[in-house]
């Protein structure tokens, strides 16, 4: 609720990213790959990551991006990911909820996003997960 009152500063912000995911028909498994270009205050930080599915390849991009202004997020990891369908009616186009889990060594949190794309609903959770986190520490 701070974030939408505007009590809450912006910790970083996303400039662009991008989510891929290749499967060839001599693979076993599905690749995930996401790009992140995100800016701390001046700076421009862009990485890229691969993973086991797009939220994984997303996490370890924006990570990856962020270590290196805000190293206390090597504390925390995601324990947890659930997506709920939002209207049923609507099939494959229906709102979701994604549910994401993270602690450190001392606490656990949730935060949720929402879209009608879960990679979207997928990164608005895992921005405010790390958001709480940093916030917590400052």
């Amino acid at each position: 609720m701070k974030k939408h009152t505007g009590e809450i500063e912006k910790l970083f912000e996303l400039e662009r990213f991008k989510v891929s995911i290749h499967k060839d028909s001599n693979d076993k498994e599905a690749r995930s790959e996401a790009m992140i270009k995100i800016r701390v205050g001046d700076e421009t930080e862009m990485t890229a990551a691969e993973g086991n599915g797009p939220v994984n390849a997303m996490d370890k991009a924006l990570r990856k991006a962020l270590e290196r202004f805000y190293p206390q997020l090597k504390e925390i990891q995601l324990t947890d990911y659930k997506v709920r369908v939002l209207d049923s009616q609507n099939a494959t186009a229906a709102k979701v909820r994604v549910l994401i889990e993270t602690k450190n060594g001392n606490s656990s949190w949730n935060t949720v996003g929402v879209s009608s794309d879960v990679v979207d609903a997928s990164w608005k959770a895992l921005v405010d997960s790390i958001t709480y986190h940093l916030l917590k520490k400052a």
